[in-house]
């Protein structure tokens, strides 16, 4: 393996220059500087040896060049993985408390409209209860329109009442002796045919109670309630 001494180099050198400076000397008509060479010869021998450096070792040394330049690279690779996994996972989680904060929402806004919805339906089961039955009437030979309504007001609940009493406005106006001519249909339902209201009373033709009993009992259970049929009479004009 060969080696490069940085000494011998040196003291080359020194010679060299020594050498020169005596032909200079000399031409120069002086005596040959024999300090100067005794001072240059020193000055290598003093020199520092340098590492000598072995063939092949630079590439070792660009080996492990390399290999640190790709253990940083990994190790910022690996940093940023994690950060990008941290962000990942704190996007993540925000998604998820989110969801469940709107999922909590959801689930509230729906427990409320199902107790509104009971509440509503106990407040028409209640009304519903406290109407009076036809039968709580005193019959009388004849009744004004004032008392038809009235009678009404007192056996369909309240929140139907205004659709019931739309049908009948439509219907007879009030007049629980209505006759249609053409077809039949009778009192203030102007049921087709009339006696079908004998089902809710035998007084019929004379008692509005009777026909006001029939009348809710046959909307509620074609179309669930006045409204309903409310509802199917504007569309069609009949029920």
């Amino acid at each position: 393996m060969s080696r490069i001494s940085v000494r011998g180099f040196a003291v080359a050198s020194a010679t060299a220059v020594t050498t020169v400076g005596a032909v200079v000397g000399v031409a120069a008509g002086g005596a040959p500087a024999a300090d100067d060479n005794n001072n240059f010869e020193a000055a290598a021998a003093d020199t520092t040896l340098l590492a000598d450096i072995p063939a092949g070792q630079q590439a070792q040394v660009q080996t492990a060049s390399l290999t640190q330049q790709a253990d940083a690279q990994a190790s910022a690779a690996d940093a940023a993985a994690k950060k990008s996994a941290e962000e990942s996972a704190r996007l993540q989680a925000a998604k998820d408390a989110k969801s469940k904060k709107a999922a909590a929402e959801a689930k509230a806004e729906a427990d409320r409209k199902a107790a509104e919805q009971k509440k509503k339906e106990e407040a028409e089961r209640a009304s519903r209860s406290a109407v009076r039955d036809a039968s709580s009437f005193t019959a009388q030979g004849s009744y004004t329109v004032a008392q038809v309504k009235a009678m009404a007001r007192q056996m369909v609940p309240a929140d139907q009442f205004q659709c019931f009493s739309n049908i009948v406005n439509h219907e007879s106006t009030w007049n629980y002796r209505a006759t249609n001519p053409s077809s039949g249909a009778y009192g203030l339902m102007q049921a087709l045919p009339g006696h079908k209201m004998s089902s809710a009373g035998a007084d019929w033709q004379s008692n509005p109670a009777t026909q006001i009993k029939w009348g809710l009992s046959y909307m509620d259970s074609r179309y669930g309630s006045p409204c309903g049929a409310w509802s199917f009479w504007q569309a069609n004009n009949w029920y």
